[in-house]
């Protein structure tokens, strides 16, 4: 992977990989983690694909965003770092709050996106579960990080999933508390912003996540396929909530059908 920075507005850095030739795929990751949290997705899709994985602002290597930041600012920092490359549309692909961010660019600038791609997203929590994501981002505002919480609930003891889990944990540990507490914030109040939108979107759409994702439910997925005017859900069975990780075989496949969709 080749390391590489685009400047944006107000002297702000994103820093991103790229590997490989052909037409564009950006993937934006989730909270917490950094650009090479794809890396089964770059290995693969770079053979055919020029593969863009975007560090999110205050992770990585990119400039964070102010702290009070919500989702419409980070949805307004991905459509500015897209028209930057100067590549045309592209393919969108996000996990987890990158989904959200992928949802509101394809909403709100569909000249930006040739297909929309979105794994493990959330689409109108219940109430008691926006609580309890809230009540995460309100801990971590005070420099409170558990890692071994999200670490078991996202990972069980295959050895894909324990190395997976390996290097999940260290992006955790190394990750810029400030920018994590301000994405997780805008993750946490930020899933019903752009829900109504779907409808809109006219690109082909995938929707995927796995049915031991309690918080990215198959019934979330099903929904936002419906909504979509060209709208596939795919439910991978005893997948949690990093499929892309635990899965890479069967997530590479579902993509790579929806990389050659075209209506």
């Amino acid at each position: 992977m080749i390391s590489k920075t685009q400047q944006l507005s107000n002297n702000r850095i994103a820093h991103y990989f790229e590997q490989g030739n052909g037409e564009p795929l950006v993937l934006i990751h989730g909270v917490g983690m950094q650009a090479e949290a794809w890396y089964p997705q770059i290995e693969y899709f770079s053979k055919h694909y020029r593969v863009i994985s975007v560090d999110m602002p205050g992770h990585g290597q990119s400039t964070k965003l102010a702290d009070d930041a919500q989702l419409q600012d980070f949805v307004n920092w991905a459509i500015e770092f897209i028209t930057a490359l100067n590549i045309g549309a592209v393919n969108l692909a996000g996990h987890s709050m990158g989904s959200l961010i992928t949802t509101g660019v394809s909403a709100t600038r569909p000249d930006l996106v040739k297909r929309m791609a979105v794994l493990n997203g959330v689409y109108k929590r219940t109430s008691e579960a926006k609580d309890a994501v809230i009540q995460r981002a309100e801990e971590l505002k005070t420099g409170h990080i558990d890692i071994e919480t999200p670490l078991q609930r996202w990972f069980g003891d295959r050895e894909i999933e324990r190395q997976a889990a390996l290097k999940v944990k260290s992006w955790l540990e190394n990750v810029d508390m400030s920018g994590y507490a301000t994405a997780y914030s805008a993750f946490a109040k930020g899933d019903a912003i752009y829900a109504d939108e779907w409808a809109r979107i006219a690109c082909p759409a995938l929707i995927l996540t796995g049915t031991g994702d309690p918080n990215s439910t198959a019934e979330m997925a099903v929904k936002m396929a419906n909504q979509a005017l060209h709208g596939k859900a795919v439910v991978i069975e005893n997948e949690r909530h990093m499929v892309n990780l635990t899965a890479p075989d069967q997530v590479n496949r579902a993509m790579q059908a929806w990389l050659e969709t075209s209506i």
